[in-house]
């Protein structure tokens, strides 16, 4: 089965796109640019904040997205940034070495006051030590965060199979990309192999690129996105009316780049729905179901523009394809 493809956002916001062409000529073009947003909304406790104008984003910082966040900054060279980023979620694991932690914290650090249901999420966790881990290789840097990393590890060992909510906060289980997310903090044979069977019995979800980037999916699970997914979440969205995400384009593309294909496509499509001021939204594009997309306008406002993740899945793609 295809996605369903129908109409795009309002004419104004695809103007705006249309201007990120005037900047084209700035030193660094979008790169730069994404570099400055994220330096810009990363708060003085290290914590990267989701959206810095989206209401529901804006006091909070994921683990999820900030290591991401976090990885395309090490590897753009920006070191402080990334390792103030570290401190943060070391310094929250060290308050509770046993675990539980949220998904999401106050920029502070400190425990997220809204009543929010799906704070039981365990890939982020393993994503910051991954993000961690990557960078000390990367720049051959003494880690300061061993003990808030083993704490996390020992966390993960426990409690890997047990059900939790997904990347995109819709359902509770044992997913693949989560389990994905964790094997890249503890690369473990049974949470590989777990990985790759919640990938072959869930619906297909374009979180799965991510398991092509970590080696837990081949070629044919990208093929398999790419045709029936495109940039969307999942056949199912309704969120925003089901748009296409950057950040998946980002996975895409740099799926394809493990794999020695060209990632030329996913990153000019992500360039060209910056605004004029180079800023990324959370989604953008063509949408699943246009009918409902005036439905979350009116209870949240517009999408969440800049997302900074966004920028960094742009960040980490513009380096691949630099070489």
């Amino acid at each position: 089965m295809r996605c369903r493809r129908s109409v795009r956002l309002d004419p104004s916001q695809i103007e705006n796109r249309r201007g990120w062409g005037e900047m084209r000529g700035l030193p660094g073009g979008l790169g730069a640019r994404s570099v400055e947003v994220i330096l810009e909304n990363q708060a003085a406790s290290g914590a990267y904040a989701a959206s810095p104008t989206f209401p529901q984003y804006r006091d909070y910082c994921w683990f999820r997205d900030g290591a991401f966040i976090a990885e395309a900054m090490s590897r753009m060279g920006q070191t402080e940034s990334a390792e103030r980023f570290f401190d943060w979620c070391a310094e929250i694991v060290r308050r509770a070495p046993g675990g539980p932690w949220n998904a999401r914290y106050a920029l502070d650090g400190s425990t997220d006051p809204v009543a929010w249901w799906p704070h039981r999420q365990f890939d982020g966790l393993g994503l910051w030590v991954w993000a961690m881990e990557n960078h000390i290789r990367r720049h051959r840097v003494a880690s300061r965060w061993s003990d808030a990393a083993e704490a996390t590890q020992l966390f993960l060992a426990e409690h890997w199979s047990e059900p939790c909510h997904d990347w995109w906060e819709e359902r509770s289980g044992v997913h693949a990309a989560t389990l994905g997310c964790i094997w890249a903090a503890l690369p473990r044979d049974d949470i590989a192999s777990s990985a790759r069977e919640a990938r072959e019995r869930e619906r297909l979800d374009g979180s799965h690129a991510f398991l092509v980037v970590l080696g837990l999916a081949g070629i044919d699970v990208l093929a398999q996105l790419e045709r029936t997914l495109g940039y969307h979440r999942h056949l199912d969205d309704e969120y925003y009316g089901g748009g296409e995400w950057p950040v998946l384009a980002g996975l895409i593309g740099w799926a394809r780049a493990v794999n020695s294909l060209d990632a030329t496509p996913q990153r000019a499509w992500i360039e060209s729905q910056a605004d004029r001021d180079g800023a990324l939204p959370e989604q953008t594009g063509e949408l699943l179901r246009p009918s409902l997309y005036g439905t979350w306008v009116e209870r949240w406002g517009p999408p969440a523009s800049p997302l900074l993740w966004s920028h960094a899945m742009y960040l980490i793609l513009d380096g691949l394809a630099a070489g």
